[in-house]
């Protein structure tokens, strides 16, 4: 064999093998759409009215804790929706609520991944909401006309508005407000329907695989897994398919928030890319790539938690602001809003591991740092507390206090 032949087989190999390797690092095709629209058989696989619905609860009560009207116990059940006797019966303004078997309370801290075996915790946070939205109506809504002071709940100025806040400074509708974006809409879509616990529970793989569908339904049960933490974020979307178009304006949780932040020039473009990363994740599913579908999850549950830290820290920075300048009913309202947002950073998902940034001890002892350093709450915190929260949070995630303060 001469040397000319010899070398012509060396150079034959070589592309063979380069050819292989190549081979190795091309990435799946999948079939992604412009808009969060998926078919079978020329109909929508798509379904996710139980989030839809837990929004819309969750704004009726939000909007009655600031009725002075509303009784306590109608406050209570449109949070846990157990079918209360006699006229709070069916607190909600819409029928449909009334009728629904759903409730808010029953996915508080109920996620597979972080509350399935920790019932203690789930049933304590349960009961932080339900003591928040007692306290509204016994301490704050029969002080409706009283002064706030140090020490007694009332009324306070805010600019044009007016503030209601607790003895210690705490709105209580803030604080449920802000911390169900957490409890509810971030655990359930992080901790539950993106775990693959929820989507390859059983024999999901092999069912979706085979296009299996979910009994009468037009989808499997892994694609409605996925929907459904679709929904927490965009479920009363004008356009849920393009709900970016109005990203920050379909509700008061989740949505809002995520509006807020791709607001802020430094973090333009996030809300893209969860939206970009739940379609292509959907895609995913249906190719039956679930390694790219774990990869999207990832994504979302990143780029969702740095919301709630952002959020967090911009409301106590906010918060450090307006006690600096005297004006402490726009202070006790942005600090109101930073302690939901606290309260939410136990909910949130770090990417590939099964922890949250901060653990719920943590957030408690931030919580115990905002209301309890001074017998009188928020009357007495310091700003050095507020600064230390906030770096604290920051270093956290990959942002800095003064990128999310503005």
């Amino acid at each position: 064999m001469n040397n000319s032949f010899k070398f012509l087989l060396l150079l034959i190999s070589i592309f063979f093998v380069a050819c292989c390797e190549d081979d190795t690092l091309i990435e799946p095709q999948l079939d992604v759409p412009a808009t969060y629209d998926f078919q079978r058989d020329g109909a929508s696989t798509i379904s996710f009215s139980g989030q839809t619905t837990r929004i819309l609860m969750g704004h009726e009560l939000i909007t009655a804790l600031k009725d002075f009207e509303v009784s306590k116990e109608a406050l209570l059940e449109m949070y846990a929706n157990e079918t209360a006797a006699g006229e709070d019966a069916n607190p909600f303004a819409e029928a449909s609520l009334n009728e629904s078997t759903k409730s808010v309370r029953s996915k508080v801290a109920a996620s597979t991944d972080f509350f399935a075996a920790n019932t203690v915790d789930a049933a304590t946070i349960k009961a932080d909401f339900a003591n928040w939205i007692t306290a509204q109506a016994n301490e704050v809504f029969p002080n409706q006309n009283q002064l706030a002071a140090a020490g007694m709940a009332g009324q306070i100025a805010d600019g044009t508005s007016t503030r209601y806040v607790n003895a210690l400074g705490l709105e209580y509708n803030q604080a449920v407000n802000k911390a169900l974006i957490g409890a509810l809409m971030v655990d359930q879509t992080l901790n539950n329907y993106l775990s693959t616990a929820v989507l390859d529970a059983g024999d999901n793989r092999t069912l979706n695989d085979a296009s299996t569908l979910d009994g009468e339904n037009n989808y499997t049960t892994m694609e409605h897994k996925w929907d459904e933490a679709y929904g927490y974020l965009y479920g009363t979307a004008t356009n849920p398919a393009n709900p970016n178009t109005s990203i920050g304006e379909a509700d008061a949780f989740l949505n809002k928030y995520i509006g807020s932040v791709e607001s802020d020039p430094d973090f333009t473009g996030i809300a893209a890319d969860i939206w970009e990363a739940f379609k292509m994740g959907r895609a995913a599913i249906v190719a039956g790539e679930y390694d790219i579908r774990n990869e999207q999850a990832d994504i979302i549950k990143e780029k969702v938690s740095n919301v709630i830290g952002i959020r967090a820290v911009y409301y106590l920075q906010q918060g450090k602001k307006a006690m600096a300048n005297g004006n402490m009913g726009a202070a006790f309202h942005n600090l109101s809003e930073g302690f939901g947002f606290v309260y939410s950073l136990q909910f949130t998902r770090q990417a590939n591991v099964d922890l949250p940034y901060f653990s719920k001890v943590e957030v408690d002892g931030f919580i115990s740092d905002l209301l309890d350093e001074s017998v009188n709450g928020f009357w007495g915190l310091s700003l050095e507390t507020l600064d230390r929260i906030s770096s604290m949070i920051a270093a956290q995630f990959d942002f800095t206090v003064a990128e999310a303060a503005k």
